[in-house]
């Protein structure tokens, strides 16, 4: 069965995002990192740093914690492409994996940003494994400072389905 790559290039979401000190200092603590720099303004100016840094992997998330409806965009997408080619796939049955994410900086995201970020889905490929078929959707959405129009990070997920 050939995969329909149609939807390659679909925008998935726009959103704008502020970081928050507090979600910033909760999602360290529960990766257990404890370092300070997390939770105070001194602790991060003495790393060398602009401001409270989120942890790494914090843009997973960050539109969970700081997306607030009064200051999103209007020119929403239509539709939401990765559900319909995973809903599609689901109406047959089989299972839903994350399969990847990563994470591109062009600078650290800080507390205080407030990001524009636009979702794309940039590739939909299969594989056989094990006389399965697995369907990858990839995801990317690039996040600017809202104000300078300058790149921030670019954060990548594969969801996989296995029929």
């Amino acid at each position: 069965m050939a995969v329909d790559r149609s939807n390659i290039g679909r925008v998935t979401s726009r959103s704008r995002v502020v970081i928050e000190r507090g979600p910033v200092a909760n999602f360290a603590s529960a990766l257990e990192n404890l370092d300070p720099a997390y939770t105070t303004p001194e602790a991060a100016r003495q790393a060398g740093l602009a401001g409270i840094p989120a942890p790494p992997t914090f843009p997973f998330c960050m539109e969970h914690w700081g997306r607030f409806a009064e200051i999103q965009p209007e020119d929403q997408p239509q539709g939401n492409p990765v559900a319909e080619i995973i809903g599609a796939l689901m109406a047959k049955g089989g299972l839903i994996l994350h399969g990847e994410q990563s994470f591109t900086y062009h600078r650290p995201v800080v507390v205080g940003d407030v990001l524009f970020g636009e979702g794309k889905v940039t590739d939909v490929y299969e594989k056989e494994s094990k006389g399965k078929i697995m369907t990858f959707v990839v995801t990317e959405t690039a996040w600017k400072d809202d104000k300078t129009g300058e790149p921030v990070v670019t954060t990548r997920m594969n969801l996989i389905h296995r029929s």
